[in-house]
Parts: C-alpha cells; structure tokens; sequence
C-alpha cells in the first residue's frame, strides 16, 4: 500500500508539473516531504548508538537542503565566471568572430556559431546569458537565410554541446549520484562528442529539406567594445585546469576568473569594480538553479532514506533492468520521460528515481548516471518547458510545441546512442 501512494503521488506532482500548474522548485520539496510521511518517517528519529537524526526535520528537510552544496557552490563560481564574459565582452567577440569567419556561407556560418555557443556555455548558464548571447547570435543566422527554427535548434544544440562539458554540471551529477569525476568527465566528452555529431547531421539534412539559398552576411564587426585573443581564451582556462592538471572544480574557476580579469582588466580599480559587481550579478543568475537543487538535494535523501526503500524496493527490482540488451531497451524506450522534469530527469523526479535506485544497489551508480545523463539530452534541447526552449521561440516566432517535434527525432537517436555506450562501458 506505502509503494502504491508513493507512486500515486508521484503521478500527482508529474501532472501538476507537466500542466504548469505546480513549478519544480516547489514540487520537489512537496514530494520529498510527502514520500517521507507515506514512509512513515518521523519527524524526529535519533539513532541511540550514532546520536545521528535521521528524522523528517533533521535528515530529509535540513539535509537535504546542503546535500547539494558543493553542486551549488560551483554553480555560483560558474555563473560569475559568465557575468565576467558578457560584462567585458568576451561573449559577445567569440559569436561575431564565428560570424566572421563564416562569410557568405550559411551552413558554414551555422557550424561555426554553434561552436562559438557551444564554447561559451561551457562557462556561462542561466537564461539572461541565453537572452545575452542569443539576440546576437540569432538575427546574424536569419540574416544569412536560416529558417528561424533550425536557427534556434542550432542554438539549443550548441547550448547542450557546451553545457556537457559545463564542469558545474558536472559537480551536481558527482553529488546527486555518487560517481567520481573520472566517470563523469569521461563520459560527459563522449556525449558531448556525440551532441556535435548530431548537431552537423540536423544541420545538413534540415538545410536540404528547408532549400536554403546562399545570401551575404551582415557586418558583424563589433566597433563597441574590442576584446584582446587572450581574454577569448578565457571559456577554455577552467577546462584545462580539470581535464589537464587534475584541479578540482570550484578552483578552477576561480584561475578562470583571475585570467579573465588580467585580460581584460586596465587598472586595479577597475578591476575591483568588476569583481565585485559580477560577483553579485553571478549570484542571482544561479539562485534559480541554487533554489532547484534545494529541493532535489531534500529528494535525494527523502528516497534514499531506508523507510522509503523499504516501502519500494520490491516494486523497482521488479522494474528497473539488470543486464545490457534489457537496459538499452527500457531506458532507450523510455528516453523522453526526461521531458517535463519527468522520472528520467535528474534535474525533476529523476534525482528520486535514480537515489532509489542506486540506494537499493539495483544498478551500480555509473550505469544510473549513463542513463540519466543520456535521456537529459532530450531535455536539455527539447523540453518545451526549459526557459530558454520558451525565450528562443517568441524570439525567433516558432511555436514551442512544434520546435520539439522538429527535434525529437534527432535527440532520441542521440539518448539511444549514449544509452547503448553507456551499457558498453559499465556492464
């Protein structure tokens, strides 16, 4: 009966949020709370040998709420690491020089604006980075003849490319999963290489079908604000630092900043200025995605909790695959459950279904995270209810409904494409 209403409720917040009518920083915390008290976990539950509490109030509400904190702390040093870039203008100089460099040739031109993004949000995040570098970015497409819906797919496409690589993402899955950096980063590369191939193959095939004809490019040249090479390095530097020198993350982005304030900086007062002003700007970019893994952090240990797997151990061994053919099958099928924050969503109801998973040792964690990082593909390009998906279409008039549809083809081959290699990597 308790795995009966926990599913129950389950079903309840997913409609409520899939309607719109319930947001996710909310829904979350509700679930949590409401999964726990189904359970029977009490609001108070000291162990008498550990004097550890592992009640209501001590474990899954204030717990959970710094579960996350290491994700979260990284994802602040992110976001003013991006302020930096489109406060001195580094954002803006990468995606016109990509421009630049495309000339008169609008697929060409499109390939190598979608890197230019796809570089930049390995750093920045956040829809005012989207709103920032996506009103520049967009206009110079559809001025070569790009159908505004392959347009904004590019965008969103280049936005997930960089964002698999985006190492405070990175920090989240380490947290919300329990796998080292290693696993990470090593597939997060292959499914960012993956992203790009998919990226050129939906730009060739959707140029033919739209026939898009040849036509000179605006002059992109940016007379405001000139930014030197060395500070267009400055998405990379944080990168180098984890991938090459083995530094942990949140450092790394501290050298980031550095570097970009040495480039760009002219006099010490300035650069104080700076500092300080995209510190502040840095934190209210990220309080939306802080304010998230509150609430995912509160349902990570909610599910995790041993009432709660007790109560639904049975019904997901019964479920959830054990073995390759089986999982490719059922996690390939279900992929776009991802949309909607719905249960193969590690960013909505997937953090809950992936911490009882892994908390029941159904799966081992790294096959969890190969999963659930594949299926977020499909979300983070598609979801209809992602702010950027929502910006890009009234921007470009597309219907929002209608830019999934173009997509989804090609983001559940590439969820398929991650699922299988993540079965041949970790079986």
């Amino acid at each position: 009966m308790q795995a009966i209403l926990i599913l129950l409720l389950f079903l309840i917040i997913a409609g409520l949020m899939v309607s719109r009518k319930l947001p996710t920083l909310i829904a979350l915390p509700i679930l949590a709370i409401g999964i726990a008290l189904i359970a029977g976990v009490p609001l108070s539950l000291v162990d008498p040998k550990t004097k550890v509490d592992t009640g209501l109030l001590a474990y899954i509400i204030d717990g959970g709420a710094i579960k996350l904190a290491s994700a979260y702390v990284a994802v602040m040093f992110g976001a003013w690491l991006g302020q930096l870039m489109n406060q001195t203008g580094i954002s803006k100089a990468i995606v016109k020089t990509a421009a630049e460099l495309g000339g008169d040739r609008p697929l060409i031109m499109t390939l190598l604006i979608t890197a230019a993004i796809a570089l930049l949000f390995t750093t920045i995040s956040g829809l005012g980075a989207v709103i920032m570098v996506g009103s520049i970015a967009v206009p110079i497409l559809l001025s070569v003849g790009v159908a505004p819906i392959i347009a904004i797919s590019m965008f969103l496409f280049g936005m997930a490319i960089g964002l698999e690589l985006n190492m405070a993402n990175w920090s989240f899955y380490i947290t919300a999963t329990g796998v080292t950096l290693n696993n990470i980063k090593n597939f997060a590369i292959i499914l960012m290489i993956y992203t790009a191939i998919m990226a050129i193959v939906f730009a060739v095939i959707e140029f033919k079908r739209a026939g898009i004809k040849f036509a000179w490019a605006q002059n992109t040249v940016d007379t405001e604000k000139k930014v030197n090479f060395l500070a267009l390095l400055t998405p990379i530097i944080p990168i180098v630092f984890v991938l090459v020198f083995k530094w942990p993350i949140i450092t790394s982005f501290i050298v980031g900043i550095i570097y970009c304030i040495i480039t760009t900086q002219k006099s010490f007062k300035s650069a104080l200025n700076t500092i300080t002003k995209t510190a502040y700007d840095g934190i209210a970019d990220s309080a939306p995605a802080v304010l998230l893994m509150i609430g995912i952090g509160m349902l990570l240990n909610s599910v995790m909790h041993p009432y709660v797997s007790q109560a639904l151990s049975s019904v997901l061994k019964n479920i959830i695959p054990t073995s390759p053919l089986p999982y490719i099958l059922f996690f390939g099928i279900l992929a776009p459950l991802a949309l909607y924050r719905g249960p193969l969503n590690l960013w909505g109801l997937g953090s809950g279904i992936a911490g009882l998973i892994i908390s029941l040792k159904i799966l081992p964690p790294v096959t969890v995270m190969g999963a659930l990082l594949s299926t977020e593909r499909i979300q983070a390009i598609g979801d209809p209810t992602n702010t950027q998906n929502v910006w890009l279409s009234n921007y470009a008039g597309v219907d929002v409904n209608k830019l999934l549809i173009k997509l989804l083809p090609y983001i559940w081959t590439l969820a398929i494409a991650g699922i299988i290699t993540a079965s041949i990597m970790f079986f």
